[in-house]
């Protein structure tokens, strides 16, 4: 039965989904912005700015206020970490007006949805008491309630993905309160851009499906696992651009400098000196400030060189998945997009570092990466094999 036949699903369902998604993009792209501007750690506090809903004004506001004790009020760059909290907390409203309408005729299936957001809701008053323990066993315990009932309950209705998108948007918010806690722990950053796009995808194979067009082909099948490799390699790309920029190594090979030549090679050299090791480190402990960078000039080269590296890979392997789509005359359009959308993305990494990581030049390149990752989805998500 098709989806749009089954009465489970609401009719406004497609929309809402395909607008949360384009929501998710946009969350995306303005938090490369803000990052990229040096502004994650613009508001020390967390979910307040300097204990203001939006954010302070005045420096003079800030006084007596133990975030300014950590941190002197900036008020050009406050704004931008604030107003992304507050898009992110508008999405949260929408993925959750979504698990609603796709659990709202599964037995409790809205009283679990409610369930979870009320536990993790109760947490945040908690953590700003700082009862951080107790706040942390609430976030937890609606984890759990809504992972349960996701892995209890078919995708007929597409109640299971809905409810998992749910559970990733309440992640997303820890791995944004551990972001500035934490001081840009270069491990927490990287997952957080991580569950972006791995929000983003889920509403746009949602969106699909519940706007259900698929594209029937005898060869679908085969098409879907060339489809997942190519994603699980652009996400493992996506990581390593990730830890490029929480590791502040974009322009570790002398980018923007007319004394280096920087691309093809690094600090002109092919191979210069690289500590991988170092670099690659996952894990460094709390308390440590990672804004501008804590890692010497080998390791930030050896995360740069492995991003560039893999980026062959990457490049190489949707250019063959290009090719090999246009060879089928119904997959002719996306192949155009994906191709001219990996051309894009290449170019846009050059003259990041061509041209010392120009802000819009920067945010771009998120922005082809989420444009890359929607065309395979949606392939994804609308390919079937004839009946």
């Amino acid at each position: 039965m098709s989806l749009s036949a089954r009465p489970a699903l609401h009719r406004n369902f497609h929309r809402l989904a395909w607008f949360a998604m384009i929501m998710t993009a946009s969350t995306i792209l303005f938090g490369a912005f803000v990052r990229l501007s040096d502004a994650g750690l613009s508001c020390p506090d967390w979910p307040t700015c300097y204990g203001q809903a939006t954010w302070p004004q005045h420096v003079e506001e800030t006084i007596g206020h133990p975030a300014a004790d950590i941190r002197p009020l900036e008020t050009h760059k406050a704004w931008r970490e604030q107003v992304h909290r507050f898009l992110a907390g508008a999405l949260g409203i929408e993925i959750l007006t979504l698990a609603l309408l796709a659990t709202r005729r599964r037995r409790f299936g809205s009283a679990a949805v409610v369930t979870a957001c009320v536990l993790v809701a109760a947490g945040i008053p908690l953590y700003m008491m700082g009862w951080h323990a107790t706040a942390s066993v609430l976030a937890l315990l609606g984890e759990v309630i809504l992972l349960v009932a996701a892995f209890r309950w078919s995708n007929s209705d597409l109640a299971r993905a809905a409810v998992m998108t749910l559970a990733v948007v309440i992640f997303q918010a820890l791995l944004g309160m551990w972001t500035v806690t934490w001081l840009l722990k270069p491990i927490v950053v990287m997952g957080h851009l991580l569950g972006g796009m791995l929000m983003f995808a889920m509403l746009a194979w949602m969106a699909w499906r519940a706007t259900h067009l698929p594209i029937t082909l005898a060869e679908a099948p085969k098409l879907k696992w060339l489809l997942r490799i190519g994603i699980a390699v652009l996400t493992a790309q996506i990581a390593l651009g990730g830890w490029v920029s929480a590791n502040y190594a974009a322009l570790a090979c002398g980018g923007g400098s007319l004394s280096l030549d920087n691309f093809p090679r690094c600090a002109n050299q092919w191979w210069p000196q690289q500590n991988f090791a170092e670099g690659f480190t996952l894990w460094r402990g709390i308390g440590v400030d990672y804004e501008g960078g804590i890692l010497d000039g080998a390791s930030r080269i050896a995360i740069q060189m492995g991003h560039r590296m893999f980026a062959i890979v990457v490049a190489a392997y949707l250019l063959w998945l290009g090719v090999r789509l246009f060879r089928t005359p119904s997959m002719r359009g996306w192949a155009v997009a994906l191709i001219v959308g990996l051309i894009a993305q290449v170019s846009l990494g050059i003259a990041n570092v061509k041209m010392a990581l120009p802000l819009p030049v920067a945010v771009l390149h998120n922005g082809g990466a989420v444009l890359l990752l929607f065309v395979m989805v949606s392939l994804l998500a609308r390919l079937r094999a004839p009946d």
